[in-house]
C-alpha cells in the first residue's frame, strides 16, 4: 500500500470513528431522565422537579436573562403559545440571587409576561447549577423535551429555529 492510500484509510476510519462517538453522545443524552433541580422562582419561593405534574409532557430551557438569543426565543414563543399549552415549561438560569441579577430575572419574567402562562415555571438554580452540570449546558438556550413519561424525545443544544421547536413538541 502506498502512502497516499495509507491517508485515506486513515481519514476515512477517523470519520467513522468521529460519526460513531457523536451518535453515542445523541443517545447518551436521549437517556437522561428529568433531572432533580430546585431553583428560586421571582416570587422568592423554591421548587423543584417534584413538582411536576405526572403523565405530562416537560420542556426543559436553560437560558440566562441578558442573553440575546434567549430573549429572541422567548419573543417568538410568545406570538404563538398555543402549541405549547400542554407542556410544563421549566425555566431554569443559573443567574445569581444578589442584586443585579435577581432583578435581572425578574424584569425577564415581567417583560415576557411570564406569569400569565401557568404552564411556565421560571428560576435561578444558583448556587448549584444542577442543570447546568447535568446536560453540560455551553450555550443558551439550551432546551431539552420530554414526553408524558418522563423519556427526553429531543434536546438542542443551540438556539433552535422556532418551526423546529414547534415540531418537536408536536411529535409528543
Amino acid at each position: 500500500m502506498n502512502k497516499t492510500t495509507m491517508k485515506k484509510l486513515l481519514f476515512f476510519f477517523t470519520l467513522i470513528a468521529i460519526t460513531g462517538c457523536v451518535n453515542a453522545q445523541d443517545k447518551a443524552v436521549l437517556d437522561l431522565p428529568i433531572p432533580h433541580y430546585k431553583i428560586l422562582k421571582a416570587d422568592s419561593t423554591y421548587t423543584s422537579w417534584t413538582a411536576l405534574k405526572k403523565n405530562k409532557p416537560v420542556m426543559i430551557i436553560y437560558f440566562m436573562p441578558d442573553c440575546p438569543h434567549c430573549q429572541h426565543l422567548m419573543t417568538e414563543l410568545r406570538k404563538d403559545m398555543a402549541p405549547f399549552r400542554d407542556f410544563q415549561i421549566v425555566m431554569v438560569t443559573g443567574a445569581r440571587t444578589e442584586y443585579p441579577f435577581m432583578k435581572m430575572i425578574r424584569t425577564f419574567s415581567h417583560d415576557y409576561e411570564l406569569p400569565k402562562y401557568k404552564n411556565i415555571t421560571m428560576g435561578t438554580e444558583y448556587p448549584n447549577y444542577t442543570v447546568l452540570k447535568y446536560y453540560n449546558v455551553q450555550t443558551t438556550p439550551f432546551i431539552a423535551i420530554y414526553d408524558r413519561k418522563g423519556k427526553m424525545v429531543q434536546y438542542f443544544y443551540n438556539p433552535p429555529k422556532i418551526e423546529d421547536l414547534v415540531a418537536a413538541v408536536k411529535k409528543v
